[in-house]
């Protein structure tokens, strides 16, 4: 064999290694990405199915449940309300009518939560949870707004 080829060949299996490090890198980081979804966006099956996602919005006052460690309570964008359970410890600042991401799947219509995320202080919201629930007012205002133009007619 030529200096040339086996300089062919050597490159040739360079490519090949690292392509195959760079399918196994994104592979890798594809399976570990979690995307957050507003209840809306859950309740409209935008969600991935069988997947790892977050949920945000607000906890809905009067629906936690305790049942000692096991939790269910609803989470709302004040469109749409998605109900969450949840197996552990509760951060110390989840309360009603706070905000609040949880990260797990959605099984049979309930939201299965793997981990449940509060707000640190009254004046910070996730920046995705804060989006969801602006959008979620826009689109109430919007179909309220469709709603009195065609009572006008």
């Amino acid at each position: 064999m030529k200096t040339r080829h086996k300089r062919l060949a050597i490159a040739a299996g360079a490519l090949v290694v690292l392509g195959a490090a760079t399918a196994l890198v994104l592979n890798a980081f594809n399976s570990n990405l979690v995307f957050f979804y507003s209840p809306t966006q859950v309740a409209a099956k935008e969600a991935p199915a069988g997947r790892t996602f977050r949920l945000g919005g607000l906890v809905e006052a009067g629906t936690v449940k305790r049942d000692g460690v096991r939790v269910s309570f609803m989470v709302t964008d004040t469109v749409k309300t998605i109900p969450v359970q949840f197996e552990g410890i509760l951060p110390d600042l989840f309360k009603e009518g706070k905000g609040v991401v949880a990260q797990g799947q959605l099984k049979d219509g309930v939201f299965e939560a793997k981990e449940v995320l509060a707000k640190h202080d009254e004046n910070y919201m996730p920046p995705e949870a804060a989006e969801a629930l602006k959008r979620a007012g826009e689109n109430k205002g919007q179909m309220a707004e469709t709603l009195v133009m065609e009572q006008k007619r």
